[in-house]
């Protein structure tokens, strides 16, 4: 098993309440020359949380961070114009990425909660998602 110690969170920068999903993610990044999707979960509007690459496997979601991380994108990101950032998520969303943060947690104690923008100059996930999420997984907030 590889030594994760980093959960990155992302978003899809699409338009609020446009519906994609992984199998539509993995078309974009094998269109890039990837070898498909480059996140291990996606979170969609209603909070189903599907399967994207292999957490057994290197993700391809924030440079210099792959090998040591585990990539979570949630649909959205962006407001209607496709352009300006704006944290999207749908009630359903922030519920699954909590369980889904509170599961991986437990099995990687010594991994840290991240945004993609905590490594980049983007505004990905369009929230604070370091602050957020702090705490989960710990003790008092299993």
């Amino acid at each position: 098993m590889r030594d994760i110690t980093e959960i990155i969170i992302h978003c899809s920068a699409t338009r609020e309440g446009q519906h994609i999903d992984a199998a539509t993610i993995d078309k974009w990044h094998k269109e890039r020359g990837w070898k498909g999707i480059g996140y291990h979960y996606v979170v969609l509007l209603d909070g189903i949380i599907e399967y994207g690459r292999p957490v057994k496997d290197i993700g391809a979601h924030c440079k210099s961070h792959n090998s040591k991380s585990i990539g979570i994108c949630y649909i959205g990101g962006v407001e209607q114009d496709g352009v300006t950032p704006k944290d999207t998520r749908t009630c359903e969303q922030k519920e699954a990425l909590k369980l889904l943060i509170r599961v991986l947690k437990l099995l990687h104690p010594d991994a840290e909660v991240y945004g993609h923008r905590d490594f980049s100059s983007k505004a990905c996930p369009s929230f604070d998602a370091k602050t957020e999420y702090q705490g989960i997984g710990s003790k008092e907030n299993l």
